[in-house]
């Protein structure tokens, strides 16, 4: 065991936090022992169950942390055009489950159902739909209400997809993104009186699928 570090109790949350998405990532949820996690961060196992009282709430702490930072990283710059916004807030995501791959799976199939982290996804993916809906121009009241539900049933598409392809990568990263992008682009366009994305799709460059 590492040599116990005197940490104030937001500073150990944050280590064990660190400690326990580090592990989420590497392997499969099952796989990860409470212990292993206080061997690593060097404090007992009364000490990490003060803080956690069971693997499933320091899972729950790490994803609803990893959700908060993916909100933050999503930045929907209004200089950007609807595309551009949407490919950033794509690769953010992208980015994020590719390094926590393991995660990702536990979250969205081992724990599938479980009411805390579907409330945690539920939530970002609420965040996340919210802000899309300030991007374009929306005519009235009645398109606001049909873009929402685009929005909503696009972003449970693309968590099912993007879980689908940490499994199987049928694709590549590149194509995935595109499809997710191209599909929300195109079920947006005949509620839109102008073409949210003219230049969509960009021409491909033979050779370069990937």
């Amino acid at each position: 065991m590492p040599p116990r570090q005197r940490l104030s109790p937001a500073g150990r949350r944050a280590q064990l936090l660190a400690v326990g998405a580090r592990l989420f990532a590497a392997r499969p949820y099952d796989d990860v022992l409470m212990e292993e996690v206080a061997e690593e961060a060097g404090v007992s196992r009364a000490l990490l169950y003060r803080h956690f009282p069971s693997k499933h709430a320091l899972f729950a702490a790490v994803y609803a942390q990893a959700a908060e930072q993916l909100l933050a990283d999503t930045r929907f710059d209004p200089a950007d055009s609807l595309a551009e916004q949407l490919v950033q807030g794509m690769d953010v995501h992208l980015d994020y489950f590719v390094a926590n791959r393991n995660a990702v799976l536990a979250a969205n199939r081992v724990l599938a159902g479980d009411p805390v982290i579907q409330t945690i996804m539920t939530n970002e993916l609420d965040a996340l739909r919210t802000r899309l809906l300030a991007v374009p121009s929306l005519a009235d009241e009645r398109t606001r209400e049909a873009v929402s539900g685009v929005l909503r049933s696009w972003l449970v598409f693309v968590r099912v997809l993007c879980v689908d392809w940490l499994t199987h990568e049928t694709c590549t990263r590149s194509e995935l993104r595109d499809v997710c992008v191209g599909a929300v682009l195109g079920a947006l366009r005949p509620l839109l009186a102008e073409d949210p994305a003219p230049d969509w799709p960009p021409p491909r460059r033979p050779g370069t699928a990937g």
